[in-house]
């Protein structure tokens, strides 16, 4: 088993983390962190006992240090936990920070549930590749475990789907307060409103968005799609 640390100071967004993890074979939830001071302190006392630390899931916007100095600190600890950025942070300043200091993968906010398992089912195939307390017996074998970390669109992309319009399409989601209807969605994507509906309705199905219907005065009622 995976023993997990997720560190994110939205509360509502560390509950996703927690929820899509329990959806997944082979990770534990060891823990849920709000600050780089509590994640530290889990970290560090996990570290002391039979079920460390394995896998960080870090947001590096953190109220009380940035998330690049947590995992510098991380970085100290025996055995050293693995670290899966997960951030909304795109500057590739930082990016290039967080992969120099120790993270495998960097997933950007918002995702699909897709785009998440897909990650952390690449990084369990990456540790079963390369166990602890063994040699490897060649280069090749490095190699391939870590090719398994390697991620393309087609990768994360639903059937039918192109990663980047679904993309945009939980992006406009995600940046509306009250919720989206398709209708809404179709004028700021640019594209048709049965596409629009359509990776909505993915999304929902994925329990990326939540669906909740208005009922107007008159018409029919809408669908609003809203962040989860």
């Amino acid at each position: 088993m995976i023993n997990v640390l997720i560190v994110e100071d939205e509360p509502l967004i560390a509950e996703a983390h927690q929820t899509y993890l329990g959806r997944l074979e082979g990770f534990s939830v060891a823990g849920i962190a709000h600050t780089a001071r509590d994640a530290m302190r889990a970290a560090a006392e996990a570290a002391t006992t039979d079920a460390p630390i394995d896998l960080v899931l870090l947001d590096i916007g953190l109220p009380d240090a940035s998330g690049i100095a947590l995992a510098s600190g991380l970085s100290g600890l025996r055995p050293i936990p693995d670290i899966i950025a997960i951030t909304s942070e795109r500057d590739l300043q930082m990016v290039r920070a967080a992969v120099g200091h120790g993270a495998l993968a960097y997933l950007l906010k918002p995702f699909t549930f897709a785009a998440f398992r897909d990650r952390l089912d690449r990084y369990r195939r990456y540790r079963e590749a390369l166990p602890a307390g063994t040699d490897a017996a060649s280069q090749a074998e490095v190699d391939r475990a870590l090719a398994e970390l390697r991620v393309s669109d087609k990768a994360v992309a639903p059937k039918g789907a192109a990663q980047g319009t679904n993309d945009e399409i939980a992006r406009a989601v995600r940046d509306s307060d009250e919720g989206v209807t398709a209708d809404a969605v179709a004028k700021q994507v640019g594209v048709s409103r049965v596409t629009a509906w359509r990776y909505l309705e993915r999304l929902a199905d994925e329990g990326t968005v939540t669906r909740h219907t208005d009922y107007g005065k008159a018409g029919r009622p809408k669908t609003r799609y809203q962040w989860r």
